[in-house]
Order: C-alpha cells, then structure tokens, then sequence
C-alpha cells in the first residue's frame, strides 16, 4: 500500500498486473505542460543519420520537436534543400517549426538537386553548401560562447546559442564533394561540450565519423515509391 492517499485514485481496476500499473503513465493519459525555456540536462552528443531510406530528416525533426516541448532551444540548417519542381517553396516542416517555440530553421541549398540536368549549376550549389557550412561555423561559434547550462529564451536569435543543431542534409553535401568531409569533423571539434549536433543526410556511409559520432543510424530502404514514379507528396516528402 503506498503512502501517498492519491496512489488509490490514481491505480487502474480493471486486473491489469502490477507491471502494467508501475508504467509511467499507470494508464492514465497525461496532460501536457506548458512551454517553458530550460536546459537540458544530458545534450552534448554527436548524431548522424544517413541511408537510402526515406526517415533521415522526418527523425531529426522528431527529435528537434520532442526537444522544444521541453523548453530547449533548437535550430535547423538545411543544406542541399533549395527547391525543385515537385515540391512547393514551403515545405510542411516550416510552418509547423514557426508554430513551436524555441524552433527556428533557414535553408542554404541551391534550387535544383547537385549532378542532375535540372538548369542549376554544380558550382552554384558548391557556392550554396560553402555559405551552409561558414553559416553552421557561425553557430557553432555562438553555442561555445553562450551558457548553454541555462535556459536560452525560446524567441532569442539562433546567434544567442541553441541547445540542438541540427545540420539537415550537411551529410550529402560532404559526400558530393560540396564541402569537405573534414569540415564536418572541425565542426564537431569546435562544438561545445553541452551542444547537440544532429547530422543528416547521403546515401554512403561517412565512414570519417565512425570515431567521433556518439550515435549512428542507417537508415534502410526495403521499398520505396519513388521507384515505382511516385513524385514527392505533399505532406509526407515535403
């Protein structure tokens, strides 16, 4: 019997075992708790996340919004992502990042996709992912010179530091060629210790990262409609 009286309200009665009860939730929905700014406790990690399978960005930006929901600030720089013509200008992720506060985002990619004879310039998009990289250099920069072991206002400039920095597609980039895969490896070691560095994109393993990422996921494409002529969908690709 506990020695709390709101235990007996709080425990189910419909003979679920003892291990069902002592879960979190205890069967009971909980209710959600205002945002408010705070530090995380345990960020700091190296991520990346890279394949063939579609997941890479959708899970960063899962994570990105299970952060601001603890009142952690989070920015997303996305290389590589300047628009085609199967996908509108703003993308769904946008208009839900400028709904959460302590999210924010901006995009360096070039129109068009690096190799393909889609009218952009290769060495348009090297210039884009060059401006990418000396972008995610800045805020680096910022997060080593802020207190990221304090709350960071959920409306502050990504220049004040961010909790997470997630570099969407900066992956790819460095495996085209666009910036040096040695880039990557200066920015995670100029990275603050309390920063989290979330890295995504290519279709190759970035073998260079092996020994400095804390967390690697391959992400495995077993099928994927765009081999069957699906276009990118509205709501699921962009």
């Amino acid at each position: 019997m506990s020695d709390n009286p709101d235990d007996s309200k709080r425990e189910p009665t419909d003979g679920r075992d003892v291990s069902e009860r002592d879960t979190p939730g205890r069967g009971i929905t909980p209710d959600a708790d205002p945002i408010e700014a705070s530090a995380p406790e345990e960020f700091g990690l190296v991520q990346a996340w890279w394949g063939d399978g579609k997941g890479k960005t959708t899970a960063a930006l899962g994570m990105g919004a299970r952060a601001v929901g603890h009142g952690h600030r989070v920015h997303v720089l996305q290389f590589m992502k300047g628009g085609a013509d199967s996908v509108e200008a703003v993308r769904g992720e946008y208009n839900a990042i400028r709904a959460l506060p302590g999210f924010s985002f901006e995009n360096t990619g070039h129109y068009g996709w690096h190799g393909l004879a889609d009218g952009s310039a290769d060495e348009n998009h090297e210039r884009d992912a060059q401006a990418g990289l000396d972008r995610a250099r800045d805020l680096v920069t910022a997060g080593a010179d802020a207190d990221l072991a304090a709350p960071i206002p959920l409306d502050a400039e990504p220049e004040a530091g961010v909790h997470m920095l997630i570099l969407d597609e900066v992956l790819y980039a460095a495996d085209r060629d666009l910036i040096a895969p040695e880039s990557v490896l200066e920015l995670i070691d100029d990275k603050p210790d309390r920063l989290e560095l979330v890295l995504t994109g290519s279709h190759e393993r970035p073998a260079y990262l092996s020994e400095v990422a804390d967390l690697i996921t391959q992400v495995g494409k077993e099928k994927h409609p765009i081999d069957a002529g699906q276009r990118a969908r509205k709501g699921t690709e962009y």
